[in-house]
């Protein structure tokens, strides 16, 4: 049996080409690898980093990168304040992340284009530094030319006012990504409805006859009164965007954070307690009118009549004029009484 053997100087020349093409390959594509190795083990594809990690895949890897990392920043001993709404944005984020997943899953060549990853502070303070980050909630989108972490793109408040929706039209803006509708799981499983209905079929002979005797709630004029105020309020105040939008009550001050904002100035934006402060407004002066038409007109006394009538005409004129202040102070634009100067 023969046995090869190379020259020395040929096996020497085979090593060394050996060491300067390992030397000479792409940083970038192996981290690319991992994130994807990184990313396929998370059930939301939200890949956790540390500062080790943003080493690795952010400050190791030289600009242009050929990937974009959009990063949501937490802290654990902060989970808790209701007013951060860190738990929420986080599962909003995950919503995000997962939409992607299914949109570009099939496009390979997008799909390596954009990770979605989180930091949390207890682990990474020194990755936050490096960011600049001073408050929560807050997310970056680091694009491939970004060379100064500092300089990458911040999420404004109002960019998480409509959770995962408001997030993914930050980021098309910035990326060029557009990641279509985000699909969120049912408000009722599939057992809930099963059950509500179980539950429909064994309290409908028992409905039915207190519906026939007139001995429910619905036949009650007092409910059908407060519902009414309430449906009234509700659609003055607003109340429908904020469900639909999912807008929070208040936010941070990002300049104070022991200050919290309960009105946003600007047409953009319109946080919960601002339609509410509207709708109280608003539905004071419909009381107003519901007693002058109702309760008013009922009263013999024609001093009472009077009296009442100034009273009720002072509350609903300072109410129209808080109305008109908090409206020209968002806006900017002016609401102006005239008097004019001729009647033809």
């Amino acid at each position: 049996m023969a046995i090869l053997r190379l020259p020395s100087t040929l096996l020497l020349f085979l090593l060394i080409v050996h060491q300067f093409s390992s030397s000479l390959a792409d940083p970038a594509a192996d981290a690319i690898a991992e994130l994807e190795a990184i990313r396929s083990k998370s059930p939301s594809g939200v890949i956790h980093l540390d500062d080790r990690s943003v080493g690795r895949f952010l400050t190791s890897v030289k600009s242009p990168r050929p990937y974009t990392l959009v990063v949501f920043f937490d802290a654990a001993h902060l989970r808790g304040k209701s007013d951060l709404q860190l738990p929420k944005l986080r599962s909003e984020f995950d919503l995000l992340s997962k939409a992607f997943s299914a949109r570009f899953e099939a496009d390979p060549a997008v799909y390596s284009r954009l990770f979605f990853c989180d930091i949390e502070f207890g682990q990474s303070q020194s990755s936050f530094a490096l960011f600049g980050v001073s408050s929560l909630p807050h997310v970056r989108v680091v694009g491939p030319k970004i060379t100064n972490l500092k300089d990458s793109d911040s999420m404004d408040q109002a960019d998480f006012t409509r959770g995962a929706e408001s997030m993914a039209d930050f980021l098309e803006s910035k990326t060029g990504i557009d990641l279509g509708p985000i699909q969120r799981p049912p408000f009722i499983s599939g057992r809930q409805m099963a059950f509500l209905g179980f539950l429909g079929i064994v309290s409908a002979p028992f409905l039915v006859r207190r519906i026939v005797s007139g001995d429910t709630m619905l036949h009650d004029p007092r409910i059908w009164m407060v519902g009414a105020v309430f449906i009234y309020f509700f659609s003055v105040s607003g109340a429908m965007f904020n469900v639909i939008r999912g807008m929070p009550m208040f936010m941070m001050d990002r300049n104070d954070p022991n200050k919290f904002v309960f009105f946003f100035q600007g047409s953009g934006m319109q946080l919960g307690a601002e339609g509410f402060t509207i709708g109280f407004l608003y539905t004071i002066v419909g009381l107003m009118m519901a007693l002058v038409t109702h309760g008013l007109v009922k009263l013999r006394s024609a001093t009472a009549q009077r009296v009442l009538m100034g009273l009720i005409m002072i509350v609903s004129l300072w109410a129209v004029r808080k109305v008109i202040y908090l409206d020209n102070w968002k806006t900017g634009y002016g609401v102006h009484g005239y008097w004019p100067t001729s009647w033809s």
